[in-house]
């Protein structure tokens, strides 16, 4: 795919990262800064990424610090990163062990999905990706959250909850750019997931930990039903590791500071509540649900 992207641009150069969450570090940064200082690249080149979430979020990183920044566009070729990442102009790099803690916000000029790239991905991929999507019809789309209830699935199925959950992002983020408001509600999963992400050491995949991560946050009417939903796309509903080794990465958490986290929190089916809650009143909540991820 790099290489049909590059037969169509101009002065086309490559360079290839590792898979997997560990090339999103300062190293693999500096590694692509370099790769385009050395070809000269200069603010009439454009970065593009063609990949998964952590290629989109490394590239655009650097393409928003190159020369104070230069045009990005995002391939995405995973569900979970046409769903989530590639939408939005997020960019990230891990740091210290805590994810997506150094970055920007840089829009890309233009996102471009192709479906049938849904035929060349394992369905624990397609499966994880769509954990994004289900965190979007669970706080915003209730007929949604309704199709992964009770439609059978299929490959039509698969790009309809894939371009329902987008545009529902996209509208999310025209309203909110810069995470004032209500774009803290695509948070939905992720306050708890990152730290399972971190705890679990490649044991799961991003989106598996994210439908984790929405268990504890919801009403016990949508607890019922989501778990129903998560065992019907093989998602995992049991914790991979201690509950208490995920819960100190929650104090490293991006939308926490002195007085809590902003939690989001579904009482129904496309509806949420942004709620403070003090970290230490946090961990104890989560520690009496702690049976939700036993069943």
């Amino acid at each position: 795919y790099a290489k049909a992207v590059a037969n169509a641009s101009k002065t086309p150069f490559i360079a290839t990262v590792k898979q997997g969450e560990g090339s999103k570090s300062l190293e693999t940064l500096s590694f692509l800064c370099e790769q385009m200082l050395t070809n000269g690249f200069s603010r009439g080149d454009c970065v593009v990424a063609v990949g998964g979430g952590v290629v989109g979020d490394l590239a655009n990183f650097a393409a928003s610090v190159y020369m104070r920044g230069i045009d990005f566009y995002n391939l995405p070729t995973t569900v979970l990163s046409a769903v989530d990442s590639a939408v939005g102009g997020k960019s990230g790099i891990n740091f210290c062990g805590v994810k997506n803690i150094l970055g920007s916000f840089n829009q890309p000029k233009g996102v471009l999905f192709d479906a049938e790239l849904l035929k060349t991905l394992p369905k624990r991929q397609i499966n994880a990706g769509l954990a994004e999507a289900i965190k979007m019809a669970l706080t915003f789309d209730a007929a949604l959250f309704e199709v992964f209830e009770k439609q059978e699935l299929s490959e039509e199925l698969y790009e309809e909850l894939i371009c329902r959950a987008v545009l529902l992002k996209a509208d999310v983020v025209q309203k909110d750019e810069r995470e004032g408001g209500l774009r803290k509600t695509l948070n939905f999963g992720h306050t708890l997931g990152h730290g399972i992400e971190a705890a679990a050491k490649g044991k799961l995949l991003h989106g598996e930990c994210v439908a984790l991560g929405m268990l504890p946050f919801c009403s016990d009417e949508v607890y019922e039903r989501l778990l129903s939903v998560l065992k019907k796309f093989d998602l995992p509903t049991r914790l991979p590791c201690a509950l208490d080794e995920a819960l100190p990465f929650l104090l490293h958490d991006k939308k926490a500071s002195g007085d809590g986290i902003d939690c989001i929190l579904v009482p129904s089916a496309g509806k949420f509540e942004i709620k403070k809650i003090r970290t230490d009143d946090l961990i104890a909540q989560l520690k009496e649900k702690e049976k939700r991820f036993n069943a």
